[in-house]
């Protein structure tokens, strides 16, 4: 088994006033060659944006994109015609495609939102784009590995263009679980959104997170009640 860890610390951020931003891999101006990606998942950004601030329009292509409010809702357009708002508790994916354009921004005049947002590399090029909500089985999450994300239109949560599945789990304290990979040669990234865990023979806090490879199986352990997300993907280079 292979191991890297990101201590929160280390990653790059970002303070535009309205925007206050983590980014887990090289992303707009900061960059680190040697942390472009890991496999598959290119983004990883930790957002906090100022009440009624946000992201005015702006494109994609052929990247699947995926939003985790963690506190707050996001207001969503799209040159597909979507315009919704995404709350806490709700999960939306985009696969961009041949190519789109969005705009995305605090829907409350009074509060900050914080979210996360992952773009994986799709495996399916100029495919029509699509776009995709829906509302996280919270109760489902406690002590268990929830499924948000797989490659199967019929599987649990949403579905995206890549070998790639996402989980989430609310743990309590001493609480342990073990995570199966899903497909042979993928990886995990593991991020700690609050609390802390032992992954891996690993001990691992709040916003750290642990990339793990060249393994079928791990265990996961909650040291401190908290929430941890669970990101799956090809090993590509």
């Amino acid at each position: 088994m292979q191991k890297t860890i990101h201590k929160s610390s280390s990653r790059g951020q970002a303070n535009h006033g309205w925007l206050v931003a983590k980014h887990s891999f090289s992303f707009a101006n900061y960059y680190n060659p040697e942390n472009m990606n890991f496999g598959a998942l290119r983004v990883l950004n930790d957002d906090v944006v100022s009440a009624g601030m946000g992201f005015g329009t702006h494109p994609h292509d052929n990247m699947e994109i995926i939003t985790i409010p963690l506190r707050g809702s996001l207001e969503h357009k799209d040159s597909m015609g979507n315009s919704s708002v995404i709350h806490e508790g709700e999960i939306q994916v985009m696969s961009a495609g041949l190519g789109i354009t969005h705009s995305e921004f605090n829907a409350s005049s009074t509060e900050e939102i914080n979210l996360f947002q992952l773009w994986i590399i799709s495996n399916k090029r100029n495919v029509d784009p699509r776009y995709d909500q829906f509302l996280m089985d919270v109760s489902r999450m406690k002590n268990s590995f929830l499924q948000l994300v797989s490659p199967d239109i019929d599987d649990e949560g949403t579905w995206i263009y890549q070998d790639a599945w996402i989980h989430i789990a609310e743990m309590d304290e001493n609480i342990g679980l073990k995570y199966d990979l899903k497909l042979s040669g993928n990886g995990v990234y593991c991020m700690v959104i609050d609390g802390e865990f032992e992954i891996a023979s690993e001990k691992i806090g709040e916003r750290d997170a642990i990339g793990i490879w060249e393994g079928n199986t791990f265990d996961v352990k909650a040291l401190k009640k908290g929430r941890i997300l669970l990101i799956e993907v090809p090993m590509i280079f």
